[in-house]
């Protein structure tokens, strides 16, 4: 089971709850009885091993890599 943050809205109370995903957010501060809220994280990504570059799916156009356009991919389709 998942383990959820809240905080009280009322006493700025923190504490946790484990619950199942199908149950519903608490929603009264154990400790005043007040309003408490779930409080959301963000998930970090954690890229590990080779392959893992800037470059690997990035592409520039020409004019980023100093070059010139090639014909044909201009605006007007290079007429």
């Amino acid at each position: 089971m998942p383990t959820y943050e809240y905080e009280c809205s009322e006493c700025d109370f923190h504490f946790e709850r484990k619950q199942r995903f199908d149950e519903e957010p608490v929603a009264m501060c154990p400790k005043c009885k007040g309003r408490a809220r779930r409080i959301l994280h963000s998930i970090p990504i954690i890229f590990k091993g080779s392959g893992f570059y800037i470059t690997d799916n990035r592409k520039g156009s020409a004019t980023e890599k100093g070059g010139e356009e090639k014909p044909g991919k201009g605006k007007r389709g290079g007429k």
